[in-house]
């Protein structure tokens, strides 16, 4: 069909114009990042496998083989682990200012703050969670005068309901649950009793309890029949007294039905009394996994056991656990475990873009338990960079 001169020249300045615009609009990038070439482990997706992931506007946008479309930024993961931001259901990166951002660097995108502090000295950890750049909430503990050397509830006064549940009230959008350290150095005889405490607590706002178990003075089946669904039992490799194992190495009975009524059981590393790795096989040979690991963070244990998350999860390596059930307890489970990591824990499209960057190494690796007892392992995690609502952190 031939033009007029009026068309031609309508259309020719059509054509103009989109050459003058076009290279300012085809720069404008599709995306915020594109990660490629990782290996992309999401349990939440069931998938392990070498993917491209885009990121526009803090959410997940694409997890493909290859994406081509434009991007303002490029990350080369090719060799490295990719996969949602790591979620610490065991810290005290509320006793200092920096600790959130600390476990940030760590590929920690997300923790809870188990216990620091009771009610006499709630204020302090809050004000540090609250500014945390991370989603994150804290359990309180439920010995008014928070962790003491003397033991939290040895007084068994400390073990306050009225103080416990008033600071709850005053901070509800912090604070998620109890904390109750059980161990016979924290409360002596009264761990039954601290607990069913703890348990008047949460009632009123049905809330979790978190317990502390190890060398506890009652039977663990006792302690564990006062748990309800939702509850987490924290140094679940704790030896005995009173472990998870009985002396013929079976799981007791009281902890399988509380795993059956749906109570959580973590790992807690910390570094005194908590996991020991003869207690480590039984457990894990009797077929009972963790469903969370956590780091029990502190200032001090970033010298010495603990080191960081990424080498807490290295020790499911050491375990015989594999690299993906691994990843699922420090990222899909923790995410069902508190209401604040709902949307977290996955790589999803639309999901928030909290990515941990991690480097799986081979080599001769030391790792230590609670009793210096020293165990070399072939690989170990180290982290590599955090992404956090899709902006770096490292």
């Amino acid at each position: 069909m031939s033009l007029n001169r009026r068309q031609f020249l309508q259309t020719a300045a059509a054509t103009t114009a989109g050459l003058r615009l076009g290279p300012h609009l085809f720069a404008q990038p599709r995306y915020d990042l594109v990660i490629t070439g990782g290996r992309v482990i999401d349990p939440s997706l069931r998938l392990d496998a070498v993917r491209d992931v885009a990121i526009a506007g803090g959410a997940i946008q694409a997890v493909e083989p290859s994406i081509a479309a434009s991007a303002e930024r490029t990350l080369d993961a090719r060799g490295k682990i990719v996969a949602p931001g790591l979620i610490d259901v065991h810290t005290h990166a509320g006793r200092v200012k920096d600790g959130p951002l600390i476990c940030l660097r760590d590929g920690v995108t997300g923790f809870i703050d188990a216990g620091s502090q009771g009610a006499d000295g709630i204020a302090a950890p809050v004000a540090v969670v609250k500014a945390a750049p991370q989603p994150a909430k804290m359990l309180i503990n439920i010995g008014r005068a928070g962790i003491l050397p003397g033991g939290d509830t040895m007084d068994l006064a400390r073990a306050d309901v009225v103080a416990a549940r008033d600071a709850i009230a005053g901070n509800r959008d912090v604070l998620v649950g109890v904390k109750a350290r059980l161990s016979r150095d924290v409360c002596g005889n009264n761990d039954v009793e601290v607990l069913r405490r703890a348990r008047e607590v949460v009632s009123p706002f049905n809330l979790p309890v978190m317990i502390h178990m190890g060398q506890t003075m009652s039977p663990i089946d006792q302690i564990m029949d006062l748990l309800r669904p939702g509850d987490i039992v924290t140094h679940m490799f704790a030896p005995p007294p009173n472990s998870l194992v009985d002396d013929n190495g079976r799981i007791r009975p009281g902890v399988l039905a509380a795993r059956r009524r749906g109570v959580w059981f973590d790992v807690g590393n910390g570094r005194t009394g908590h996991l020991r790795w003869d207690t480590v096989d039984q457990i894990m040979q009797a077929g009972f996994w963790p469903d969370s690991f956590s780091t029990d963070w502190t200032p001090e244990g970033r010298t010495t056991q603990v080191l960081d998350f990424p080498n807490v999860l290295s020790k499911g390596l050491l375990i015989g656990m594999p690299l993906d059930a691994i990843i699922a307890r420090a990222t899909l489970n923790p995410s069902r475990m508190f209401e604040v990591f709902r949307d977290r824990g996955t790589l999803n499209v639309g999901a928030p873009a909290d990515v941990a960057i991690l480097e799986l190494r081979d080599g001769s690796f030391e790792f230590v338990d609670n009793y210096g007892n020293t165990r070399i392992g072939k690989q170990r995690l180290f982290p590599s960079a955090t992404i956090l609502g899709g902006r770096f952190v490292s």
